[in-house]
């Protein structure tokens, strides 16, 4: 199968069998593009998750378009995007026309329900993949679990904490302990 069409089509799977949103698509996309296709390494899908929580726009897009875009360029990154958004945008397009007598189905919101309980799995799910992929140094864990404990607690007492203070002042910190350990003529991990 041409590269374009594979890349479309295996975002476009993605794309239609994934519910929410972009970190809950981020283990199939890992489990599709990385373990299954080897279109991306593991580093590329830690480094492209960091990048993409930090730039405009779904996480699951710009990881599609990465992906694309290490396959076949331009033309890659395009393929890869529409596929990816083309199964939300008809979906979408198609409930619009009938929403208000699709959402009075109780077998609906029933199924919503089960859907929710199973994109909080997905979410966990690429979580805990990503966070197995953590450096196992003193620094390293120490900002995984430091920013756990700060997030979780931002949730139960519901503070107006950021991801992206949080991952701010994680990098500070590292490049703070980088530039210690280096003018004390250690190298730092």
């Amino acid at each position: 199968m041409p590269i374009l069409l594979d890349l479309f089509l295996t975002f476009a799977k993605i794309g239609a069998f994934t519910f929410g949103g972009g970190y809950a698509m981020l283990s199939v996309i890992s489990d599709n593009c990385v373990e299954k296709k080897k279109w991306i390494t593991a580093e590329d899908m830690m480094n492209i998750t960091v990048i993409a929580e930090t730039t405009p726009g779904p996480i699951s897009v710009n990881c599609a378009t990465f992906t694309g875009y290490r396959q076949k360029g331009v033309l890659g990154a395009l393929s890869a995007t529409a596929g990816l958004v083309t199964p939300a945008f008809v979906l979408i397009y198609l409930i619009s026309l009938f929403l208000d007598r699709f959402l009075e189905y109780p077998i609906v919101a029933y199924a919503f329900d089960g859907i929710k309980i199973g994109v909080g799995f997905l979410v966990l799910d690429a979580a805990i993949g990503m966070m197995k992929k953590v450096p196992k140094d003193l620094l390293s864990q120490l900002l995984l679990w430091g920013g756990c404990c700060v997030m979780l607690l931002s949730d139960i007492f519901a503070w107006n904490f950021s991801t992206i203070s949080l991952m701010l002042v994680c990098a500070a910190i590292s490049l703070a302990v980088f530039f210690v350990t280096r003018k004390k003529g250690g190298e730092a991990k």
